[in-house]
């Protein structure tokens, strides 16, 4: 998960003499799209492709136990980390370059799981197959980790570059999220479309279907863009060297991960009631929006197109989910401009919030409408497996659609109002923001243990874990306008101020 870049945890003591120009914090900012766009292809096509291994739909979950866990230590430590780095080439920039190596290194064992397993003695006639399996979940785990490792240092970069002038940071964070939405727009598109292996003849091999080579071919453009952009601002930005302050002590007394948890440990024991009010509704919100975050493409090719893993049915149905989540991103993206006047003409951020989990809760419960109306199709010779009828494809592109006027609000307003609460109370808003995070990961970790064994204990399939999304989303609509305090309007000021969050 994301970090906010700025935090008590951090010590913002790098020589700026005033803010660089909006083209530095255009070029870090482009870095996002980069990130964005590995991101998109791991929730479109991951949880696809390793079951194409052989792991049973029951434990594909457990695999992204990776992302909320790296974001719960690595981000913190990282962060922590890179604001006191003392490289001759600046605080941010060394964390850049070795996440984006690390990146490049994940993607290649990814992509070339099935291979490297095949090549160190798989039996391709076996249904699992456990060396690519093994190469697959370092690679997973790799990846998590790097993405963690390059967002907190960019996001800190843009607050280093803004030098304090609130002006260009809301400007360098509308431009990251410009450049997230990019991101996800351009991986969803590759995504869906299936052909792209052509592009690249040496993909498809003996152990690497079509699907494997399709996602070979993403990745590689995945890469080729994330290290063009690191390479420009590696080149054409400078970041500015870390000048300790007398009562930093050097660094020397404390490690880093126990100064920073000890830090965020202290944060934790002097939280006021709002907070942690906020940390509840937002915990019980990302127990409704994870099970879709992990079996989206996944419930398209079993549920909406019939199909088995490996099956054409199954592939087809996967890169139409790709597209639905390429639409999901471009109305994220028109969503997040509108936050601020919505939820003036509502009555406040928190009934915003409150509506649309509803909304939420209703297009998680329309799935299983979706999956039936599908299923009676295909008993009644309506529709061939893998060939839905337009009305079901419409009904399940429109489902993709409509939720990302949700993301969007989920990306800002907790955020913003962990920056209010924490304002009104005294309390720092880097740490608390840093905090509200837990509320994030945690759901997350128990979902991802969860779900796959929730669904086969209902039946098999992913509606069990949407269900149980959609009944999450409806208490945390009513415990947001119930249990939340009401901001106050010279409060609510701050809100522009405030970087949408994100859920890697």
């Amino acid at each position: 998960m994301e970090q906010p870049p700025s935090s008590s945890l951090q010590v913002e003591t790098a020589q700026q003499p005033g803010p660089s120009p909006l083209r530095k914090m255009f070029a870090v900012s482009s870095i996002a799209a980069g990130i964005q766009f590995g991101w998109a292809l791991q929730l479109s096509l991951l949880t696809p492709y390793v079951q194409t291994l052989g792991v049973p739909h029951a434990w594909a979950s457990f695999i992204w136990l990776c992302g909320p866990i790296s974001g719960l230590l690595v981000q913190p430590i990282v962060g922590y980390s890179s604001d006191r780095c003392r490289s001759r080439f600046g605080r941010r920039r060394p964390f850049i370059f070795v996440g984006a190596i690390a990146v490049a290194i994940a993607v290649f064992l990814i992509g070339y799981a099935a291979d490297i397993g095949h090549a160190a003695g798989d039996d391709l006639t076996k249904k699992t197959r456990p060396r690519a399996v093994v190469v697959f979940v370092v690679g997973f785990w790799i990846l998590d980790v790097a993405n963690n490792m390059l967002q907190g240092p960019c996001r800190a970069f843009l607050g280093d570059l803004a030098a304090g002038d609130h002006r260009k940071t809301r400007t360098a964070n509308a431009f990251f999220s410009f450049f997230m939405a990019i991101g996800n727009v351009l991986g969803y598109a590759a995504g869906s479309y299936d052909k792209l292996h052509r592009a690249f003849k040496f993909t498809q091999t003996e152990a690497c279907d079509v699907f494997c080579a399709n996602l070979k071919s993403c990745f590689f453009f995945s890469i080729v863009l994330l290290l063009v952009l690191c390479f420009v601002v590696l080149i054409c930005v400078d970041d500015p060297q870390f000048t300790p302050r007398g009562d930093d002590n050097n660094g020397e007394n404390d490690g880093v991960s126990g100064s920073c948890f000890g830090e965020l440990w202290a944060a934790f024991k002097g939280l006021k009631r709002p907070m942690w009010l906020l940390m509840v509704v937002t915990a019980i919100n990302w127990v409704a929006w994870f099970p879709y975050m992990l079996f989206d493409t996944d419930w398209m090719g079993r549920e909406v197109y019939g199909g088995k893993v490996g099956e054409k049915a199954y592939d087809s149905g996967v890169h139409k989910g790709a597209l639905g989540l390429m639409l999901n991103s471009v109305v994220l993206a028109l969503m997040s401009l509108t936050v601020e006047p919505l939820g003036r003409f509502v009555g406040g951020v928190k009934w915003l919030w409150g509506i649309v989990n509803v909304i939420l809760a209703v297009c998680m419960a329309m799935t299983v409408v979706i999956t039936r109306a599908a299923e009676h199709e295909r008993k009644n010779g309506v529709s061939a497996v893998g060939h839905p009828s337009v009305g079901v494809q419409v009904a399940a592109l429109t489902f993709f659609s409509v939720l990302g006027v949700p993301l969007a609000i989920t990306f800002s307003v907790p955020f913003a109002l962990a920056s209010i609460y924490s304002s009104t109370s005294g309390a720092g808003q880097g740490l608390s923001l840093g905090v509200l995070n837990v509320a994030i990961v945690v759901p997350q970790m128990i979902v991802s243990a969860i779900s796959g064994q929730w669904d086969k204990w209902f039946g098999g399939g992913n509606l069990p874990a949407f269900v149980l999304g959609a009944v999450a989303a409806a208490v945390s609509a009513v415990l947001a306008v119930v249990l939340l305090p009401t901001p106050k309007p010279a409060d609510v000021a701050k809100v522009t101020s405030v970087t949408a969050g994100s859920f890697h």
